[in-house]
């Protein structure tokens, strides 16, 4: 390759909305929990910047940017403020600025499917937006949710005006502030909160505009129970997201839900789970690897709002499975820095191990073993693993111990 196509390439990085989902190397840090607004968080996150380009993660997800009316993040109002709960602008842009000179892509959380009003309007709702940046009026909000614009194209977020995605004049006003977060304040990747409120279409018309390098769509819904428990077919479920994901037209990832929900089961001794009927992993990971983005708990399943929380003291079986499989794997703040430095230190190994043996988000399973209490699986052919109480070991002389704990041991090639 000569020198001028080097220079074109290291351009075209910076807007191949493809790459990253085509290399499928990415390790996630979700960098917050929902306490994180009380601890003067960009600062915080500023002294940890190091350790996390270190441990390995090619981007840290952080809290919604924008002044919100609560704390969180979540409901936000004047969406060109980066004064928030977490710190100043200032405090943001250095953090930002910090993160690039460490390699770590900042992912920005995209709350767009509402938004909270500044004055009364129409039905003497707070439906409109004057006297702060993007000043709309009633039309911007969802007829569903006390506005004077069309009927939601999704799911509503009650409590609070729903953004009106079909207006045109919403949409070129979302595209400029994201346009801005990308070129101007220096987030590189998207996370979209409450993705069922408003169609994929208009996420895939985001992402083509603002051109980030890397997204992924929060689309949460329960998943199948019967009178005893967690079904084990969550097909209909894992379609679901695929769904969402096919109609963004295969730009963004999503969370895989579904991966989390049948994993958290697994882990109290029923393994048997992790195998679908085809012999593949059960959940979006196992259908459409590259978009799914594997996790076991976040801000809201987790954390101090414990929605849906995984069995705390499977953790670590729940990170030997999903930092050893195919997908992309996302990492919990809390479990990484708050729970000790025994976990935070056997993830880092996981990860270190993952790199080494290049497994990425297509590589190749084979599972060998799913019962009660054993699961092993073959992935890449360079890495196996097995999880539970079970004796179990990989035959043939070749694959030596990387890696065990409590409960999950990893071998190598």
């Amino acid at each position: 390759m000569g020198y001028h196509n080097n220079v074109f390439d290291e351009c075209n990085d910076q807007t191949d909305i493809g790459r990253v989902l085509r290399d499928g190397r990415e390790v996630i840090l979700q960098a917050y929990n929902w306490e994180s607004h009380k601890y003067d968080w960009w600062r915080n996150l500023d002294s940890k910047v190091p350790d996390i380009a270190k441990s390995g993660f090619t981007s840290a997800w952080l809290p919604p940017p924008s002044q919100s009316l609560a704390p969180e993040g979540y409901l936000p109002q004047d969406l060109y403020s980066l004064n928030s709960a977490y710190g100043s602008e200032h405090l943001l842009k250095s953090l930002l600025r910090k993160m690039k000179q460490y390699k770590v892509r900042a992912m920005a959380d995209i709350v767009i499917n509402h938004r909270v009003g500044t004055t009364r309007g129409h039905g003497g709702m707070y439906n409109r937006y004057d006297g702060i940046s993007l000043p709309w009026d009633e039309h911007a909000v969802t007829s569903c949710t006390g506005g004077l614009g069309n009927r939601s194209t999704g799911d509503n977020f009650n409590g609070v005006p729903n953004v009106d995605h079909t207006q045109h004049f919403v949409r070129k006003d979302i595209i400029g502030w994201l346009r801005w977060l990308r070129n101007t304040v220096g987030f590189q990747d998207f996370r979209f909160d409450f993705a069922r409120g408003y169609s994929a279409n208009y996420v895939k018309e985001y992402i083509g505009a603002a051109k980030p390098l890397f997204s992924v769509g929060e689309c949460w819904d329960s998943c199948n129970y019967n009178g005893h428990g967690l079904d084990y077919n969550q097909d209909s479920h894992r379609q679901r997201i695929i769904s969402w994901i096919d109609a963004t037209g295969q730009i963004s990832a999503a969370f895989d839900f579904t991966t989390k929900g049948i994993l958290q089961e697994a882990v109290k001794g029923q393994y048997w789970r992790l195998c679908d009927a085809q012999g593949k992993p059960p959940g979006v990971m196992g259908w459409w690897p590259s978009r799914a983005v594997t996790f076991l708990d976040n801000h809201d399943t987790g954390s101090t709002q414990a929605h849906w929380p995984f069995p705390s003291h499977h953790i670590m079986e729940g990170y030997a499975y999903i930092l050893t499989h195919p997908g992309i794997p996302c990492v919990f703040y809390d479990h990484f820095y708050d729970w000790g430095s025994s976990i935070h230190d056997q993830i880092v190994k996981l990860i270190e191990i993952r790199r080494r043996q290049d497994i990425h988000s297509r590589s190749t399973i084979r599972v060998l073993k799913a019962e009660s209490n054993l699961y092993a699986a073959i992935v890449g052919e360079k890495l196996c693993m097995k999880l539970g109480d079970g004796s179990w070991c990989p035959s043939g002389r070749d694959w030596t111990l990387a890696t065990s704990g409590h409960r999950y041991a990893v071998w190598h090639k």
